[in-house]
């Protein structure tokens, strides 16, 4: 199966931008169960200098330097994404066997230091948009992640009761929303309840990681798909020692497979936000994002 994600960003200034630098975070990244066939990044006013390399955490990562004065700026990546299921089968029965490990060998585990779980301890710290997790956070992820019972089964209960506990709700939060006030309300967007996630589980010894990209979305039955419609979205990745990473999706209490794409990951959303700027001018800015992701 192949996808086509086409994500388009437009900056509207209030005054002229002398120049411009931005970091694009765009192109999906190869996995064992997705390979980019294709990507291609347009920008207008044109860049003066234009880089790609990859991130800390191994993200593409695309720097744009922009010199000709302008009003608008514009930045649209296409993508072409295949998934393979022969992968997505192998992932599920690695599912079936880490439900063997329970909560209590994991923590054991993690004090072995290879170098995989090295790598992977990083994931449990706090980190620049994550605070230590509260006592209340940590009891709420404990009602359901016990010490003899299978961290797998553990977690997936916990993110189904995020999803059952919290209202996705627009417009109720930004960046500088602290993860208690999302736990306190229990609303938010996906953005937030992986962020909440994360507090949860850094807080009780696991090593959790914010994976972006985005998800297929389907229209009501009888209807057209809207070109658009789409959206950015976040779930959450958790490191199980011997067996790897597994990804869980709380805002739609799904286990990510064919209907997820991802484009990378890191610490919490400030590692991997699509577009990161600076730019030389005063006055206010508009952003308009558009998104469509669609089955070839």
């Amino acid at each position: 199966m192949i996808y086509t994600i086409y994500h388009s960003t437009r900056f509207i200034y209030q005054h002229e931008v002398g120049f411009s630098h931005n970091l694009i975070r765009l192109q999906p990244r190869d996995t064992l169960v997705q390979k980019v066939l294709n990507f291609d990044l347009t920008v207008e006013p044109l860049a003066a200098e234009r880089e790609a390399y990859r991130d800390f955490f191994g993200n593409h990562l695309h720097h744009l330097l922009i010199r000709e004065p302008h009003t608008i700026l514009s930045v649209a990546a296409q993508s072409r994404v295949e998934i393979d299921f022969n992968a997505i089968e192998r992932l599920q029965e690695s599912r079936q066997r880490v439900s063997a490990l329970t909560y209590a060998q994991t923590l054991e585990r993690m004090m072995f230091l290879t170098s995989e779980i090295i790598e992977a301890k990083q994931y449990t710290l706090k980190s620049p948009l994550l605070s230590i997790a509260s006592a209340e956070i940590i009891d709420y992820a404990l009602q359901s992640i016990k010490p003899e019972r299978s961290l797998y089964e553990g977690i997936s209960e916990f993110m189904g009761r995020i999803y059952s506990d919290f209202a996705f709700v627009s417009g109720f939060s930004d960046l500088s929303t602290p993860v208690e006030r999302v736990f306190a309300e229990k609303k938010g967007v996906c953005q937030d309840f992986a962020h909440f996630a994360l507090t949860a589980l850094r807080g009780i010894g696991l090593s959790a990681r914010y994976m972006s990209g985005y998800i297929e979305t389907n229209p009501p039955e009888g209807a057209e798909k809207l070109f658009g419609s789409d959206a950015s979205h976040a779930w959450v990745g958790v490191f199980f020692p011997g067996f790897g990473w597994f990804d869980f999706d709380p805002t739609n209490n799904l286990v990510p497979l064919d209907q997820h794409i991802l484009l990378g990951y890191g610490r919490d959303y400030g590692d991997i936000s699509p577009m990161q700027g600076v730019v030389s001018g005063s006055g206010s800015s508009h952003l308009g994002v558009m998104v469509d992701v669609s089955r070839e």
